[in-house]
């Protein structure tokens, strides 16, 4: 079965895209730590992130740094954090967060409850800075 990651990508589940390419997806995180916390995956599905290809793990990582750039511009902030964990979806994937203090990546903190509405505003918001 796929990967609730896959089923987004192939459009059988929605998702608040912020961007995209052939190879990789990117797409706002249903239960952030932070307003602007995007998910970036390979559109291959693959379970542990150090099981991706090197032209994998080299092209997600330049993917996610277009992507961290159009965070801050959207959302102004000390940095945008990386955290790659891989225990809750069987999915390669890589958080990035907006940072202010570094405690805002801290994936026990409390998840923010947003509307669909904020959700379409912050990817809308990101994807326009999207280069």
């Amino acid at each position: 079965m796929a990967s609730i990651f896959s089923r987004i990508v192939a459009g059988e589940i929605p998702s608040y895209k912020v961007a995209e390419t052939d190879k990789f997806y990117a797409f706002l995180d249903i239960n952030p730590v932070a307003k602007g916390h995007v998910l970036v995956i390979p559109k291959r599905e693959e379970d542990y992130f150090f099981d991706l290809t090197d032209e994998e793990l080299g092209g997600i990582m330049s993917f996610a740094k277009r992507v961290a750039k159009a965070i801050k511009a959207a959302f102004p902030c000390n940095r945008v954090g990386v955290s790659v964990i891989g225990i809750d979806v069987p999915h390669a994937h890589i958080h990035l967060v907006p940072l202010n203090t570094g405690a805002e990546i801290n994936m026990s903190n409390p998840k923010l409850k947003l509307e669909a509405s904020e959700f379409q505003e912050i990817a809308a918001k990101i994807a326009a800075n999207f280069k």
